[in-house]
């Protein structure tokens, strides 16, 4: 089953938590403090696997975490790093996060970090100084991000089969290449992509067999609008046509219609070359359709092939690794996967803002972290959260913003009482 859209959720792993501990051992002097730092939590990345055409193993199990690290231990022992988690991915597949576009995966063995896990707590042996030897503080371990992504595939196709519904485009795929896709006489066999590697004489390029676009396709009419994204990255598009006509309308007919579709779609793919193939030329009385067909298109170059006997096919093969030989003009304005610049803005150290009368919420990453990794059930751990946040000035903040003597104070998780 083809599947080239998913969302799927992130939690990257947990720092551990710092230790506590002092050196107490027998005839062994300067004894002192040897708690450990905790382990990182582990990060998530996504990589590139040429092997892999579907995100189908994501969509059994859209939830991901990492491990967390393991707290750290007496004597100056840290704790273990969480595991690093390798998610594989399509070639071809565009990484949204938070909207906005992280990376567009072409490479094999291409890593992208996605979420980034916690930063282990430190131990009390961080803590100690000339001035205060024997510290009782540790911190908690820091959470690791979590992000809700979503996942794009978009085909890396040297060349690309499209047209109506019926056109001979899995038949052609699958007499070119060893792909066997599902071939009926009716039309919208096809439902997916069918992604095939040529070889003619030596050469090898992939070839794409997109499904059948019909008129309307741009709005999301049939199939086409579902799987047009596939064509954007297609060096050459290979446009089959039944030369004996389809729904009633004839060849030139529908020829425009599938340009017209393509058009309103972007702007940029009808810029790429295309070649332009009548299928179906073994039938009986075809011969009146071509050139009727070529009297109407007299500024291209038209090839005649039968996709089931194999006539024809050769002179186009040859045609299109001759095309796929020229060098890539590339368009700054066709590259549509472009990464925005990440923009780094001064922000305060904290905001407070009052929800309701008696309670006050602050918000901001340094504030919010030192809280989550504060241990409060250490006496001189609270001492230094007090201290820290008093040097940053949030009480005279909280005082001018008109709090009073048992009001509430919400930092992320937690809520404390003001006292005076």
């Amino acid at each position: 089953m083809f599947i080239d859209k998913i969302d799927v959720f992130l939690v990257a792993g947990r720092g551990g938590d710092g230790c506590i501990s002092f050196r107490r051992e027998k005839y062994v002097p300067y004894g002192g403090p040897n708690g450990g730092n905790g382990g990182n939590g582990g990060n998530i990345y996504f990589e590139g696997d040429s092997c892999k055409t579907t995100l189908l193993d994501l969509s059994y199990m859209p939830k991901f975490k990492a491990e967390d690290g393991e707290n750290g231990l007496s004597s100056n022992k840290f704790g273990k790093s969480g595991q690093d988690l390798v998610i594989k991915i399509p070639l071809g597949t565009l990484v949204f996060k938070k909207g906005e576009l992280l990376a567009d995966v072409k490479i094999a063995g291409e890593r992208v970090l996605v979420v980034k896990g916690g930063r282990g707590g430190r131990g009390n042996a961080s803590f100690k100084t000339s001035n205060h030897t024997a510290p009782r503080i540790a911190e908690k371990g820091e959470r690791g991000e979590s992000a809700e992504i979503n996942l794009e595939i978009r085909l890396i196709a040297d060349v690309s089969f499209v047209g109506l519904p019926n056109a001979g485009k899995s038949t052609l795929i699958s007499q070119v290449s060893a792909v066997k896709p599902k071939i009926a006489s009716y039309p919208f066999t096809t439902l997916y992509p069918n992604l095939g590697v040529v070889n003619y004489k030596g050469k090898h390029f992939v070839a794409a067999d997109i499904p059948g676009i019909i008129e309307g396709a741009h709005k999301g009419k049939g199939l086409g609008f579902e799987f047009l994204r596939h064509i954007q990255r297609t060096r050459v598009l290979v446009h089959l046509i039944d030369i004996n006509g389809f729904d009633g309308k004839e060849p030139y007919e529908n020829y425009k219609i599938v340009n017209n579709e393509l058009k309103k779609y972007s702007k940029y793919i009808v810029k790429k070359h295309v070649i332009v193939v009548l299928n179906k030329i073994d039938f009986s009385q075809t011969q009146k359709n071509i050139k009727k067909f070529k009297k109407c298109l007299k500024t291209q170059k038209v090839f005649e092939i039968s996709a089931i006997t194999g006539e024809g096919i050769d002179a186009l093969l040859k045609e299109i690794v001759k095309e796929l030989e020229n060098p890539i003009i590339f368009n700054q304005e066709e590259e549509i996967e472009i990464i925005p610049v990440k923009k780094y803005t001064y922000e305060p150290e904290f905001k407070v803002s009052v929800v309701k009368n008696g309670v006050f919420e602050v918000m901001g990453s340094k504030v919010e972290k030192l809280t989550e990794m504060t241990k409060f059930s250490e006496d001189e751990a609270l001492r230094r959260y007090q201290n820290i946040l008093k040097k940053m000035g949030l009480e005279i903040e909280l005082k001018k913003m008109g709090i009073k003597h048992g009001d509430i104070v919400r930092i992320g998780d937690f809520e404390f009482t003001f006292k005076k």
